[in-house]
């Protein structure tokens, strides 16, 4: 996906009410993101609808993510960053 406006809405919807979230969700967006599959990248749109306390507990390991995002999941946490 090289389309500004999408990414820019993607963007901003990865942006969360916890600095660590923004972080990993940011990071994952400008490293990996880009070079993804479209269904991919549907499947990423899909889990930042999730809560942010879910997404906190999926990406720290506190809970298993639903199935269909745990390889999503592993790859975000790949990227992380020390903040």
């Amino acid at each position: 996906m090289t389309d500004p406006a999408v990414l820019n809405r993607i963007r901003w919807r990865c942006r969360r009410g916890m600095l660590e979230l923004d972080a990993w969700l940011a990071r994952f967006l400008d490293v990996a993101f880009p070079a993804m599959a479209a269904d991919e990248q549907a499947r990423f749109e899909a889990l930042i609808a999730a809560e942010d306390d879910d997404l906190y507990g999926w990406l720290t390991g506190r809970e298993a993510p639903p199935a269909h995002f745990s390889a999503l999941v592993e790859t975000i946490k790949a990227t992380k960053v020390s903040i």
